[in-house]
């Protein structure tokens, strides 16, 4: 699994009919603090994440074993949205809390 940003969304309006129905999101890879280090790249989305969270995704055939995207022509995936990354016993990135 690896680190990244949501950084934007997705759309086409005409694809592959295994696509349909998947949110896509546009994400870049990110360091420990929630900062980018990495190039963009698109995912499936298999959790409800947003533009602005950082999140857990996997790439390659790891991508098609969720519920979401099993089966289907997709090579990376986002499978978790992070809610805090400590590193050496300290938090290095924390997601910011509501109202």
């Amino acid at each position: 699994m690896l680190l990244a940003r949501v950084i934007g969304t997705v759309v086409a309006s005409r694809k592959e009919a295994e696509l349909e129905g998947l949110k896509l999101l546009l994400l870049r890879g990110c360091d420990l603090d929630g900062q980018p280090s990495g190039a963009p790249l698109v995912a499936a989305d298999a959790v409800g994440a947003g533009v602005g969270e950082v999140v857990l995704y996997a790439t390659g055939s790891s991508a098609r074993q969720t519920k979401v995207t099993k089966d289907r022509p997709v090579d990376a995936v986002v499978m978790a949205i992070v809610d805090l990354v400590e590193a050496d016993g300290r938090p290095r990135y924390e997601k910011a809390r509501g109202p």
